[in-house]
C-alpha cells in the first residue's frame, strides 16, 4: 500500500514531487523549462478537421519548452527524460492549451497504475529507488515500459526546436460539417529532428538547450507544423500506454504552423497553468482516465508552487 493512497490527482502530485526529492515551488512534472512567445497560422485544411477557432484562425502563441521530471536542475544531456512543449492558441473566447511531449505514449493507463509506478520508484534512505521493486512492478505491468522503451530507442534530442512532440491522448475533433472523429496531435519541427550522438552529448554543458533555442529563434528556425493524425475504426482511444496501429504511417493533416519568435519572462508562463481542459469548441476532451485527472492535478500543482 502506497503512503500516498488512494490514487487521486492530489496524491499523484505528491508522489511526483516525492520521487523528485520535493524541490520547493516548482512544477510537479517538467519542472525545468523556458517560456516563449510566437505566432500560429492555420492551414487551408484545418477546417476539414475541426471548427475550433483556436486552430482555424491566426493567433499569438504563448508556449513553454521543458525537460521532463520534477527536478528543476536536471541536465539537458539526460537521455532518460522527456522533452515537453506546451502551447496556448486562440483568444480569450476560443482558447486551447495543448500539452505535448517527446514520446507518443504515457507511462500509465490508469491513476492506480500511475501511483503504483511512482511508488515503486520512491527513493530510499540512500536517495535511490529499490531496483528490485522497480523490476517487479515492471514485470507485472509491462505496458508501463512502453514510454521508456520508446525514449531509449532514440538518440538524445539536440534541440528543443528540433524535436517532434506528441499529444498522447485521442482527441475528438468536430469539423464545420458537424462530423466528429478522433485525432492525435503531432508537432513536427520544420527542419526535422536534431539529435546528438553519445560522444556529442558528452561535449555539451548541462544547460545547453536554452542557448541553442535562442540561436534558432534568432535565425528563424524555431518553426513547427501542427499535425492531426487521423483515426481508423478500432483504434485504442482509452489506453494512453498504447499507440494506434501503424501510427507512424497514418494519414495526417497539417492544421497550421507555429513560429517561435522570442523568449518571455518565466512569470508569463508561471502566472497560470497550461490547462489541458482548456479546449475551444471543435476539440473535445479525450475519454481516457489520465486526461480526466490532469485538469485537477495541474491546478493542485499550481497551488503548491505558489
Amino acid at each position: 500500500m502506497s503512503r500516498f493512497s488512494p490514487a487521486t490527482p492530489a496524491s499523484i502530485v505528491d508522489a511526483l514531487k516525492a520521487v523528485a526529492g520535493n524541490p520547493p515551488k516548482v512544477r510537479a512534472s517538467f519542472a525545468k523549462g523556458w517560456c516563449v512567445r510566437g505566432t500560429y497560422t492555420p492551414s487551408d485544411r484545418a477546417r476539414e478537421i475541426t471548427r475550433s477557432q483556436s486552430f482555424t484562425r491566426p493567433s499569438r502563441v504563448l508556449a513553454r519548452f521543458s525537460v521532463g521530471g520534477g527536478n528543476p536542475h536536471v541536465a539537458d544531456t539526460n537521455s532518460l527524460v522527456l522533452r515537453g512543449f506546451s502551447f496556448r492558441l486562440g483568444d480569450d473566447d476560443h482558447r486551447s492549451d495543448i500539452l505535448a511531449e517527446s514520446a507518443p505514449l504515457h507511462f500509465a493507463r490508469t491513476l492506480d497504475q500511475m501511483l503504483a509506478f511512482l511508488d515503486a520508484r520512491m527513493p530510499g534512505a540512500d536517495g535511490k529507488p529499490d531496483t528490485a521493486k522497480v523490476k517487479a512492478f515492471s514485470a507485472a505491468n509491462p505496458e508501463t515500459l512502453n514510454q521508456a522503451n520508446y525514449i531509449a530507442a532514440r538518440p538524445l534530442p539536440g534541440s528543443l526546436a528540433g524535436t517532434t512532440y506528441w499529444g498522447v491522448h485521442s482527441f475528438p475533433a468536430t469539423n464545420a460539417s458537424n462530423e466528429t472523429r478522433f485525432i492525435k496531435f503531432k508537432i513536427v519541427p520544420a527542419g526535422g529532428d536534431i539529435t546528438l550522438t553519445e560522444d556529442e552529448a558528452r561535449t555539451k554543458p548541462a544547460d545547453f538547450l536554452h542557448d541553442d533555442l535562442g540561436r534558432r529563434i534568432a535565425a528563424g528556425e524555431a518553426r513547427f507544423s501542427v499535425m492531426a493524425l487521423l483515426d481508423r475504426p478500432g483504434d485504442p482511444t482509452m489506453d494512453v500506454t498504447a499507440r494506434w496501429p501503424d501510427e507512424d504511417d497514418r494519414e495526417e493533416v497539417r492544421l497550421g504552423t507555429i513560429v517561435i519568435t522570442g523568449f518571455e519572462p518565466d512569470q508569463a508562463c508561471d502566472a497560470s497553468i497550461f490547462d489541458p481542459a482548456n479546449l475551444a469548441d471543435g476539440i473535445a476532451h479525450p475519454p481516457d482516465e489520465i486526461f480526466a485527472a490532469r485538469r485537477a492535478a495541474y491546478t493542485i500543482s499550481y497551488a503548491k508552487r505558489r
